[in-house]
């Protein structure tokens, strides 16, 4: 019976894989088409990766993308990362939960309303549309996510450690930087991966508050998909997938390595503890 179930989950599995995967790799096999469409495939080139990199405005976007994930999920990282300690260490219950229910607003919220109410924000200060109201729109929803990453590590981690630093005379910087840090640095580094990618492929918040020559490459590839598909977007998406999936890989080999040096650590322990008695 749990053979039968086993194999019943294992093809549940493949086929929902299939069904995720199956678009982005037909993407991808046309991006080597030398025909100009997606209607056959009529003879393999690399034509169409030439363009992407010959193309110098869609270049500067792809840049500009990138140092909009890379400083808003920094940023939000460290924003995050405190306001989940400050949530964590909230005496109070029911000030605790309020504080996470209004951090989870931006998560439950439609993206077309938080662009929306950022335009409206900006527009009310007098700020410019550009890349400082990109940056801080992508700051803002991040905050939520690096707060829901670092918030369990907080809750696993040992507190009697904190208080024997305490008795030892530490004070406040050394129990941060040595104990509680070290300690939540997995959830961090997880948030920061989130964040980074889901500030990468915003599109709706992204829409609203953009301006003044400025692009990312969402709104670029919406903008050129309504004058007709073409095979260079087709490249840039799979480079960008590409870029993706080494991301995805580098973050497994760093919580691989932590989780050895963790086991190391409980072996070199429990092997002091075997030779003290």
């Amino acid at each position: 019976m749990k053979k039968g179930l086993l194999k019943g989950s294992n093809l549940y599995l493949i086929a929902i894989f299939s069904l995720l995967y199956a678009p982005i790799f037909y993407l991808i096999f046309y991006s080597f088409n030398a025909g100009g469409d997606m209607n056959g495939f009529s003879g393999f080139t690399w034509e169409h990766y030439l363009a992407v990199f010959e193309d110098k405005r869609l270049i500067t976007i792809v840049l500009n993308t990138l140092l909009v994930a890379f400083l808003s999920a920094l940023i939000a990282t460290m924003i995050g990362t405190f306001g989940a300690m400050g949530i964590y260490y909230t005496k109070n219950r029911k000030t605790r939960n309020t504080l996470l229910s209004f951090n989870n607003i931006l998560m439950v919220s439609p993206d077309v309303i938080i662009g929306a109410s950022f335009l409206i924000f900006f527009t009310f200060l007098g700020l410019g549309l550009g890349f400082g109201s990109v940056l801080l729109s992508h700051i803002a929803f991040s905050i939520p996510i690096v707060v829901l990453m670092v918030l369990p590590k907080m809750q696993e981690m040992n507190d009697s450690m904190i208080m024997a630093a305490r008795d030892l005379g530490a004070n406040s910087l050394q129990v941060l930087s040595r104990i509680v840090l070290p300690s939540i640095t997995p959830g961090i580094l997880a948030g920061f991966f989130m964040a980074f990618t889901y500030s990468l492929d915003d599109f709706a918040v992204t829409f609203f508050v953009t301006g003044n020559g400025f692009s990312t490459l969402s709104v670029e590839i919406y903008s050129r998909a309504r004058q007709g598909v073409s095979l260079e977007i087709n490249a840039l998406s799979a480079l960008m997938f590409v870029f993706s999936l080494a991301l995805v890989s580098g973050y497994y080999f760093i919580q691989q390595h932590n989780y050895s040096k963790k086991q190391k650590l409980r072996h070199k322990q429990h092997a002091e503890a075997v030779d003290m008695i």
